[in-house]
């Protein structure tokens, strides 16, 4: 189906690596457009409860875009492209399902940027991490200078994007980018393992979730008045009769996401 990705369910897992090992899995304008269409089955495919993102083999989850793509650009065009790139980054960013990174390698530019748009990040032992546009007269363009800034801090964000610095895993945990530093071979295992944990919770409170926290990000929505209207949404659920009852009874709830 796709080109550049390489996608497999295993469970209820969607699994969706970029698939340019000889490029180092860069992002080009096709790898764009494939994602976009690979995030939107995970929002309609019902056999699909979440999504790991990551890249195919052990030296790179995404080194950077594919700069080849940008000398022949107007400031235009350059507009166009990054307008594209918050479109696709930002329905991750939003999706009611969790979609985790699963870092093995370089996450430079535009990698980076892919994997802070997922809801968390896990990265191997080899993992690196930076934001260097500046050696090419460039700033990151898919969302890097705002999510960057959220994640670890204005400072911290701003020596990293102006020295061009890598960030090696422990680093990059350290500075709050990355949740959890694991060796290259449990990579997925990890990021499977925590995800059937979260498969286990409601799924609609999951959601709820996903979009209280954008929306403390967001400087045009009132952040505590969406937790209150999404905190008294779920009572109205299926799933809150079914959370609470199951914590009464002692026994493990059965959600529907209902």
């Amino acid at each position: 189906m796709y080109h550049t990705l390489s996608t497999k369910l295993v469970e209820d897992v969607y699994i969706i690596a970029v698939n340019r090992p000889d490029k180092m899995n860069a992002l080009n304008q096709t790898v764009m457009q494939e994602l976009g269409l690979a995030v939107d089955e995970v929002y309609t495919r019902k056999d699909i409860k979440s999504a790991i993102l990551t890249g195919t083999g052990d030296k790179a989850f995404v080194a950077g875009a594919d700069i080849g793509e940008f000398l022949k650009l107007s400031a235009a065009e350059g507009a166009d492209l990054a307008k594209k790139g918050h479109v696709i980054f930002q329905r991750i960013a939003e999706c009611p399902k969790p979609f985790i990174a699963a870092v093995n390698g370089f996450a430079l530019g535009g990698g980076c940027e892919l994997a802070m748009a997922c809801h968390f990040r896990i990265a191997s032992e080899n993992a690196r991490f930076g934001q260097p546009e500046v050696n090419l007269g460039l700033i990151p363009g898919y969302g890097g200078t705002q999510r960057l800034t959220q994640l670890v801090g204005k400072g911290k964000a701003i020596e990293l994007m102006m020295t061009g610095d890598m960030l090696s895993a422990e680093e990059a945990q350290t500075w709050g980018l990355v949740n959890h530093v694991v060796k290259q071979e449990e990579l997925l295992d990890k990021a499977k393992a925590l995800l059937q944990k979260i498969h286990k919770k409601a799924p609609l409170a999951i959601a709820r979730v996903v979009k209280c926290a954008n929306a403390a990000l967001d400087k045009d929505v009132d952040g505590y008045e969406t937790e209150i209207a999404e905190f008294a949404a779920c009572f109205a659920t299926k799933d809150l009769q079914e959370g609470a009852a199951a914590f009464i009874e002692k026994r493990p709830a059965r959600f529907t996401g209902e």
